[in-house]
């Protein structure tokens, strides 16, 4: 019933309205001071992808620094988004290989280091590829850093919900730059958290310090989304705006990404005793600390291929597993050929 009077009429530059403003509440806050001086601009784009490069295009085009700093690692799209753009590309410490955790005096340092106005692309949650998340003090740590040395944060928000389970606790880091007053970038997207791969849904939030310079930055922004795909697809973004609004079915779909997560962390758990169960040498703590759907395993890239040869399992080259792709059946197999792959002995 829902969906009976939609149209496909071409939507409007920005993208749906409604969706952007229940899009924005999502991740700020419906209590957001920035949303309520209106402050925020937000324009539909197309998912996750497609706000980062309308974003990166904006920047290059409006913006005085050039120069965009991200992880090490980080999704391996991003560089790509950034460069088509024409930006300039240097890198900050994230992940420790020895810990396999988070270098975060490192990332402190190499922040510190960067030039003023600088961008930096964080992650708001769940960090692709290594799973592993700065803590709420070590974020705030990282605001003040930021804010201090005048950088711009861009949030790359694909993993709302995916962590805790809960979407306002996923969402502290970026809501702390938001509510001290300063200017950021954020691009949502929709694939994971909803399951809408195939439809494209997200957006791009930019905060203002006034509501006078977001509404000149939306002018600006349609400048840049008109002649790259002149405006959004309409069916995926009624889906979430169906959803967002709707008291009953947001209840709904909380409560079942909430149980996928729940899911996530047994599958962690019952990797590590698998592990642990077979003596498989090595400090295998890493995959219960780092959350959300990526486990940096610490494999590398000889014993990736001795799996795919010998197991036919299937991984990004450095030892990345997508925990949502397991199952209790499947637990026990992986945990095998893991096994063989640290000790060369088949079980």
């Amino acid at each position: 019933m829902i969906f009976r009077s939609a149209t496909k009429e071409y939507l409007p530059i920005t993208g749906m309205a409604e969706f952007n403003k229940l899009s924005a509440q999502l991740v700020f806050g419906a209590d957001s001071p920035a949303m309520k001086e209106n402050r925020v601009t937000t324009v539909q784009c197309l998912a996750g992808c497609g706000s980062l490069r309308t974003g990166a295009d904006f920047l290059a085009k409006h913006y005085h620094q050039h120069t965009v700093y991200l992880s090490q690692p980080t999704y391996g799209n991003h560089p790509n988004f950034f460069l088509a753009a024409g930006l300039t590309l240097k890198t900050y410490r994230y992940y420790d290989p020895i810990t396999r955790g988070l270098d975060f005096q490192g990332m402190l340092d190499d922040l510190g280091s960067a030039p003023s106005g600088a961008i930096v692309l964080f992650q708001v949650c769940s960090h692709n590829p290594t799973g592993v998340d700065p803590t709420l003090h070590q974020w705030e740590q990282i605001r003040q850093l930021v804010r201090s040395k005048g950088l711009l944060p861009f949030f790359d928000n694909a993993y709302q919900g995916i962590v805790s389970g809960s979407l306002d606790m996923d969402a502290q880091s970026v809501r702390m730059f938001v509510t001290d007053g300063g200017e950021c970038l954020v691009a949502h997207s929709y694939s994971k958290i909803m399951g809408l791969y195939g439809e494209r849904v997200g957006a791009l939030s930019i905060v203002c310090k006034t509501a006078d310079v977001a509404k000149r930055v939306e002018s600006q922004l349609k400048l840049v989304i008109r002649p790259m795909y002149s405006n959004p697809p309409i069916h995926g973004a009624s889906i979430v705006t169906a959803i967002l609004k709707d008291r009953e079915m947001f209840d709904e779909w909380t409560v079942e990404l909430k149980a996928m997560i729940d899911r996530i962390i047994h599958l962690r758990q019952q990797l590590y005793d698998a592990l642990r169960d077979r003596g498989t040498p090595g400090d295998w703590s890493h995959i219960m600390k780092q959350v959300g759907m990526y486990t940096f395993s610490g494999l590398n890239a000889e014993q990736v291929a001795f799996m795919t040869k010998e197991y036919h399992i299937y991984m990004s080259s450095d030892g990345r597993i997508n925990m949502a792709g397991l199952s209790a059946k499947t637990v026990p197999y992986l945990a095998d050929a893991i096994h063989s792959a640290v000790t060369g002995i088949n079980l």
